[in-house]
């Protein structure tokens, strides 16, 4: 039985929740798990390198999510703060800031009003591909000597990107595309995506973050043993007073493949009389 954009992200949501909420009895009683120390653990671990000298990114790879509330406005910025339901939010317990975008002041409402009619608006409720940054680090990578193969498997499809690392530039004769135009280069031991060439129709991540046809999106890929420190920054002149810095992920490596996605049928959208988003009352 084919699954809906929405129903999956339903089952998304309710998995990261159990995720969450697993605990390490201690004397006792209930304590967080010590995923800081495994992470510690897996970067400690010697980093594999190619014949060619560059680390080893081949593998699949475990993405942490990257949560961000809904923007409310507050004076000329953007505030972020959760609006999940009770059970998810306590689940969750986000300990840092939100990573809001820095939009330009004149665009505040049109970002709030996105918002609040996420199902009205959102591209991603159309089953169209998410877009760079939205899309996350890859599920998997695939490393050769001229070029890397990042390999999703996403709620609305499966995708791929090739990224040449030779040197060559950005391509002049493309169309604007979902996922852009990507180039890779080597700085020491990291990875750097340098992307362009985006469509307007995809936004940066839930809760209206829209986006313009300047979009410019640089991703750093460094290896420390069984990990990958993944950072992005993403600027828009047309929209951001200044580049957005997302909060950096790490990657693990697993032993489980990649799983393919099976076809988004959207059949949800139609039906959405009420302006919610993610089970979230409004």
């Amino acid at each position: 039985m084919k699954q809906s954009f929405r129903g999956r992200i339903a089952a998304i949501s309710l998995v990261a929740a159990s995720w969450c909420l697993i605990p390490i009895v201690v004397s006792g009683q209930a304590a967080p798990l010590a995923q800081g120390d495994a992470k510690k653990a897996e970067a400690t671990k010697p980093t594999p390198h190619l014949a060619d000298g560059h680390p080893d990114l081949n593998g699949d790879w475990y993405r942490p999510l990257l949560f961000l509330g809904a923007g409310e406005k507050e004076g000329d910025t953007l505030k972020y703060v959760p609006k999940a339901n009770p059970e998810f939010a306590a689940a969750i317990r986000p300990p840092e800031p939100m990573y809001a975008p820095p939009y330009k002041p004149e665009l505040l409402d049109k970002v709030k009003q996105y918002d609040e009619q996420q199902v009205k608006f959102d591209p991603g409720f159309s089953c169209k591909p998410p877009g760079v940054p939205r899309i996350g680090p890859p599920h998997k990578i695939v490393q050769t000597r001229n070029e890397v193969i990042f390999l999703y498997s996403d709620l609305v499809g499966n995708f791929w990107r090739i990224i040449p690392t030779d040197g060559r530039p950005h391509r002049t004769d493309a169309d604007p595309s979902y996922l852009g135009d990507s180039v890779g280069r080597w700085e020491g031991g990291t990875l750097v995506v340098d992307s362009n060439n985006f469509t307007d129709d995809t936004w940066l991540a839930d809760n209206g973050m829209f986006h313009s046809d300047a979009l410019h999106v640089i991703e750093r890929l460094t290896r420390q043993g069984d990990t990958i420190l993944y950072e992005v920054t993403v600027d828009d002149p047309k929209v951001f007073t200044k580049p957005w810095v997302q909060k950096p992920r790490t990657l693990t490596l697993m032993n489980e493949p990649l799983d393919e996605a099976p076809p988004c049928v959207e059949k949800d959208a139609p039906n959405m009389m009420g302006l919610q988003h993610h089970g979230n009352p409004r």
